[in-house]
């Protein structure tokens, strides 16, 4: 029987699959791809009869799954590091908001800028995160907090997606916080999202799901589920920025609406857990806005593990709370700050971040059937993945079974 021609195979490394969340490690392995797709992931020695157009030869070293960064707010206007400066002099933030600062700064930055500007200063930040490894990451809107602002950058993302190796996934955050102009009338904003802003966003395809903030500072519990009825008429996926500095039962309200994660998680009670573990939704841990907040109530772990709630890591890439540039270090974080073992850090930027993307049928692990996108690391075992801190791994990115 003739060899099955395939596009390329790759030898000479180590598999990390991450199936079911494990390193599932494969020694001297072999990847076969074909028309972007995973056709073969096992051992070099059962290797079926193929005919690769392409053959690559490792010298050693590892192949995981792209990375997943399934949190991330990459699209903005100007930086906060002035701000940063000012809190470690000893400014409150009362005094900094007072100022004029805050999200308000940034919301006043991003609508003084165009499309093209927007594009061209998150091309620069989702470069640095492309360079570690991540092939998929999703990107919220959040920071125009007016209808046309917020369609802006919801357009800029889509327009970033073209012109990138990775799969980026579009989140509209509209219900950020509450826009100057609707201080004293907040209910006048929810109703702006609800009827006008998701139905054109629906209409013209620029998100893949919703989120919203739930904090005493942002939206209540009853105000994020107006905003979740009316995504899920639409059909949009909803997600949750939940329990990050207060217990106001918002990641059991996610599960609740079936949402795909609830986000932060610092304050997250056993009822919320086992909500999130019966209907399915995802904990995305963010250790950059802990670490960078000097924040001190861990999320819990123990509770997510002993009810089974799957554990994401993402670097929650904003201007104000994590200014993250690096998914990596965030997997040393996740184990440093919150307790995670190095195999369950890598499952949180592998598998079970696609899984808070809704992406687990064709991301995140190396399987048959599931997008080419992995990458070659040159370390003895997984685990050094989340050991190093800082500097640059030279790594070896294949998108779509093309080398980056």
């Amino acid at each position: 029987m003739a060899s099955k021609q395939i596009d390329s195979l790759w030898l000479g490394a180590d598999v990390v699959t991450m199936r079911d969340g494990r390193y599932n490690l494969i020694e001297d392995g072999a990847v076969a791809v074909d028309n972007g797709e995973l056709v073969w992931v096992g051992p070099r020695s059962a290797l079926p009869d193929f005919a690769p157009r392409r053959q690559q030869q490792f010298d050693g070293g590892i192949i995981t799954p792209g990375l997943v960064d399934c949190h991330t707010h990459l699209v903005f206007g100007g930086d906060r590091s002035q701000e940063f400066e000012q809190r470690l002099n000893g400014v409150s933030y009362a005094e900094i908001a007072a100022q004029g600062g805050g999200i308000l700064s940034t919301v006043r930055a991003t609508r003084a800028a165009s499309q093209q500007q927007l594009v061209d200063s998150a091309r620069w930040r989702l470069d640095r995160l492309l360079a570690e490894g991540v092939t998929t990451v999703e990107i919220k809107s959040g920071y125009g907090l007016d209808e046309e602002s917020e369609l802006t950058l919801l357009r800029a993302i889509r327009e970033l997606a073209q012109s990138v190796p990775a799969d980026v996934q579009a989140t509209c955050l509209a219900a950020h916080g509450f826009p100057p102009e609707f201080r004293d009338n907040p209910q006048g904003w929810i109703d702006i999202i609800c009827q006008r802003l998701l139905p054109r966003v629906k209409a013209e395809g620029l998100a893949d799901a919703v989120d919203a903030f739930c904090e005493h500072l942002a939206l209540s519990p009853q105000q994020v589920s107006a905003v979740f009825d009316a995504a899920k008429a639409l059909g949009l996926p909803v997600k949750l920025h939940a329990e990050q500095l207060s217990a106001l039962g918002g990641a059991a309200l996610a599960a609740r609406y079936g949402a795909l994660s609830a986000d932060h998680l610092e304050y997250a009670t056993e009822q919320d857990a086992r909500a999130m573990a019966e209907h399915g939704t995802v904990a995305v841990l963010l250790p950059g806005a802990f670490y960078l907040l000097r924040e001190t109530q861990r999320p819990p772990v123990e509770l997510f593990r002993q009810h089974g709630v799957p554990m994401a890591l993402a670097s929650d890439a904003n201007p104000g709370t994590s200014p993250a540039l690096s998914l990596r270090l965030m997997l040393n974080m996740g184990c440093t700050l919150f307790g995670l073992t190095p195999e369950e850090a890598l499952a949180g930027v592998t598998l079970w971040g696609a899984k808070a993307l809704g992406l687990q049928a064709t991301h995140g692990s190396l399987e048959p059937g599931k997008v080419a996108n992995f990458v070659h690391w040159p370390l003895a075992r997984p685990a050094e993945l989340v050991y190093w801190l800082g500097g640059e791994l030279p790594c070896q990115v294949i998108y779509r079974g093309e080398a980056q």
